[in-house]
């Protein structure tokens, strides 16, 4: 395809829309220009093609023999670009939205607040992929993935959704009275973490803490997670958004508070979002302003 000899593409759809509807007027509501832009595009076609494809010599336009070749060539391409683009539309449309986001979020943030999106976009299909262990986004895979950290994750976009520091929490039943001023006193402690992570080795890591847990660890899903340790049956780390309530009634203790500036995010694949996508990170944004 010789592209730089190319038409300007807004000429041939001028043109295209005049040979059409056989009107000026008709042509520019049809592409929401005026009538004058109409005009203007057929002539500069005309002139980038050096002949005439409009008969001129009678009250109303005509296409000249040029002019209706042309007319024919268009109709055609642009009615094979328009089958593509509505075959490409409504395949995105019937895929499913699917969004991926720990157990963590899903049951304490999003679960709770997800019936109202669904009453207001009844149109769109969800797909909810909780898990823990981060997941790749491909094209025509995962369309949203709530991940928590600093948002610097190579390949992605990323939009912060929801700030808050992690805490590392326990209850009284579970520490005894216990002095906690140091990581290494949690290490003879049971721990216990969401299915997929490994919080508890990331954040002791961290703290440069260098022994092992000699205490036992228990993996469980996210929505379980916060019955164990309110039962006292180990400690955990999490967000703090997520046990202010039970921080502040004192039913678990913050040992440590870390992580500020750092948040869940918004991730997606660089470039447009589908339709879809872009309503449901809209309403996540805006149930964070609520």
């Amino acid at each position: 395809m010789d592209w730089l000899h190319m038409p300007p593409l807004a000429a041939l759809r001028a043109f295209a829309a005049f040979a059409e509807t056989g009107n000026v007027v008709q042509a520019g509501a049809a592409l929401n220009v005026s009538h004058a832009a109409i005009s203007q595009q057929l002539r500069a076609l005309e002139a980038h093609l050096g002949a005439a494809l409009l008969d001129r010599s009678g009250r109303a336009l005509a296409l000249t023999a040029d002019g209706a070749h042309l007319a024919r060539a268009l109709q055609l391409g642009f009615g094979a670009i328009e089958a593509a683009v509505q075959e490409i539309s409504a395949a995105g449309a019937a895929r499913p939205l699917h969004v991926t986001c720990t157990p963590m979020f899903a049951a304490h943030w999003l679960m709770p607040r997800l019936a109202e999106f669904q009453a207001s976009h009844p149109e769109i299909d969800l797909v909810l992929d909780p898990r823990g262990e981060v997941v790749e986004l491909k094209p025509g895979g995962i369309d949203i993935a709530i991940r928590y950290g600093d948002g610097a994750w190579p390949g992605l976009e990323a939009r912060m959704l929801l700030q808050s520091p992690m805490v590392v929490i326990a209850a009284d039943s579970l520490l005894g009275g216990r002095r906690v001023v140091a990581p290494e006193d949690l290490l003879d402690l049971p721990w216990l973490e969401e299915l997929g992570t490994t919080e508890a080795s990331r954040w002791l890591e961290s703290r440069g803490v260098t022994n092992s847990l000699r205490g036992p660890r228990t993996r469980l899903p996210g929505n379980l997670l916060m019955q164990a340790v309110r039962a006292g049956q180990g400690v955990a780390v999490s967000v703090q958004e997520f046990v202010a309530e039970d921080l502040q009634t004192g039913r678990l203790h913050a040992l440590f508070t870390e992580g500020h500036g750092k948040g869940y995010h918004i991730a997606t694949r660089p470039g447009v979002l589908r339709p879809e996508a872009r309503s449901f990170a809209a309403w996540l944004q805006r149930q964070v302003k609520k």
